[in-house]
């Protein structure tokens, strides 16, 4: 198991790699803090390379989410994996706080 270990920033936008779990909290809530609260733009989590999440983790996306709203920003999710949508769906019940991108369909 590989949990986040590697956050890049890359401007607004937060690239995390690895499983995203109750180990990893901190350091992403950090990060995400930390663009919201220095930046003024809106803040994407790429988490195209994220391979699991876990309730804790949705819990503090559901949670900056709402603090980058109080400070007048978006918190967007770019690119969440099957698993990452179906906990998110599931047993958490925190898909409705969180944000995820939209993808234009192409024809």
């Amino acid at each position: 198991m590989d949990i986040v270990s590697d956050i890049v920033a890359n401007g607004h936008v937060l690239v995390l790699h690895g499983d995203f779990d109750v180990r990893s909290t901190w350091a992403v809530r950090d990060a995400i803090y930390e663009c919201i609260d220095l930046l003024d733009d809106d803040v994407v989590i790429d988490m195209t390379d994220v391979s699991t999440i876990d309730a804790t983790a949705l819990r503090l996306l559901a949670v900056a989410t709402r603090h980058a709203w109080l400070a007048g920003h978006h918190l967007t999710v770019r690119n969440p994996g099957p698993a990452v949508r179906r906990m998110a769906h599931g047993r958490t019940g925190v898909a409705h706080a969180i944000e995820v991108e939209r993808v234009a369909a192409t024809a």
